[in-house]
């Protein structure tokens, strides 16, 4: 069973930064395509961004601000978050799939981390 948890969630001003951690359980950890997506108050959750392999893609919204990786020897990925905005607002969740693609359709991630909490005050 795969077990994701996220960390570094927490309250900003606006054109300030973030960085999210998600570490990850499991012993191929390389296997996965590993995701951000967020979800706002009454919106559905969307994609931020994913990596896969070497390949990373990311929502129109976010790219050029935030950027994510990987630490294989830590079994973690990371979202750097710069330049944010008040509608970047959001639960940040985690999620991987033992498949390398990369996707920006939340249904095609099998496991999920809880979420965490990012709020940008303007």
């Amino acid at each position: 069973q795969v077990r994701l948890v996220e960390s570094g969630g927490g309250l900003v001003p606006a054109g300030g930064s973030l960085r999210l951690s998600c570490e990850v359980s499991g012993r191929t950890f390389s296997r996965y395509t590993m995701g951000w997506f967020r979800q706002a108050p009454g919106k559905e959750r969307e994609f931020v961004a994913c990596l896969s392999g070497a390949f990373t893609n990311y929502a129109n919204s976010v790219k050029g601000r935030f950027t994510i990786s990987r630490d294989i020897a830590k079994n973690a990925v990371y979202l750097q978050m710069s330049s944010l905005k008040p509608e970047d607002t959001a639960v940040y969740f985690c999620a991987a799939v033992m498949r390398l693609f990369l996707s920006k359709d939340d249904t095609e991630y099998d496991y999920w981390g809880q979420g965490t909490q990012v709020t940008v005050s303007a």
